[in-house]
């Protein structure tokens, strides 16, 4: 039994000794233009997910939906989020140029409560991309958005018409 014992811990040690020297050694592949490897991909994005259910404290949004705050939280977004996650009418998708990759919320929605996305817009996540915005937004303005990410499926008609893009004007 003693032998055994020894032998799942010198394994158990071998095992982290080689995954320490592939990253000391330069081993890992971190080049953002290429697709991350499969393990990666899949022990990262739950890893993320539960560090944010972890952290977030659930609490109940302080502003209100109400249409003023929804076209108020999604002008924010548009001039603060969309350039990476994307809107409602664009063709423009670059979510794929991060790892984790950038979530389309106007395509996918997103499973996060709107204390989780408070909480990730105010400290952002390391090494994806996604900065803390907590630095130059009000709380205020974090529970807005929030609000507005949560509703983007199911937004009022007069909060849409609002948000449109416009269109250019046609050349004469």
């Amino acid at each position: 039994m003693r032998t055994f014992l020894l032998g799942v811990v010198a394994g158990a040690l071998l095992f982290i000794l080689c995954g320490v020297a592939y990253l000391r050694l330069g081993f890992a592949e971190v080049r953002a233009d290429l697709a991350p490897a499969g393990w990666e991909a899949r022990l990262m994005k739950p890893a993320v997910h539960a560090s944010v259910r972890r952290r977030a404290p659930e609490m109940p949004n302080p502003v209100v939906p109400t249409e003023e705050n929804l076209i108020a939280g999604g002008k924010l977004f548009i001039s603060g989020c969309s350039g990476c996650h994307g809107r409602a009418g664009s063709e423009e998708d670059i979510s794929g140029s991060l790892f984790p990759p950038i979530p389309q919320f106007h395509k996918e929605g997103t499973s996060y409560t709107e204390a989780q996305i408070f909480w990730i817009a105010k400290h952002g996540i390391r090494r994806t991309g996604m900065f803390a915005n907590g630095k130059w937004n009000s709380d205020q303005e974090l529970w807005t958005m929030a609000a507005y990410i949560k509703r983007m499926h199911e937004l009022p008609p007069a909060v849409r018409a609002a948000l449109a893009p416009k269109k250019a004007d046609a050349p004469k």
